[in-house]
């Protein structure tokens, strides 16, 4: 069975999600100052490594773990909805298919505890 990196369209399809979930985080006023003193390039970098690791394509991750990288940010559960639900709008507008936009949620919705620090 193939991956859902590989479904979705691989490496491609990654860097298009990455570039438009990052447009619409920086454009929701609920967590956009989170990344006010970010290096965009490097942080939009990190987060293509991490999705392509996530979704079952090549791991060329070397970031934090997800508990040590969101530790010092005090996240609420109102921010991760914010950001899973940029996540999923993203995948919608690329039009991937529903079984693989839920099999995506569920990979985010595990790294819930860590992103919150519970």
């Amino acid at each position: 069975m193939s991956s859902v990196f590989e479904r979705i369209g691989g490496a491609a399809a990654v860097d298009a999600a990455v570039d438009i979930f990052y447009r619409r985080v920086l454009g929701d006023d609920l967590i956009s100052h989170f990344f006010d003193s970010v290096d965009m390039d490097r942080q939009i970098g990190k987060q293509k490594a991490f999705l392509t690791m996530a979704f079952g394509g090549p791991n060329s991750y070397t970031g934090q773990d997800m508990r040590t990288a969101h530790k010092h940010m005090q996240l609420k559960e109102e921010h991760f909805n914010a950001v899973a639900g940029h996540l999923a709008g993203t995948l919608q507008e690329l039009n991937v298919a529903k079984e693989d936009i839920d099999a995506v949620m569920a990979i985010a919705a595990s790294t819930h505890d860590d992103v919150l620090n519970l």
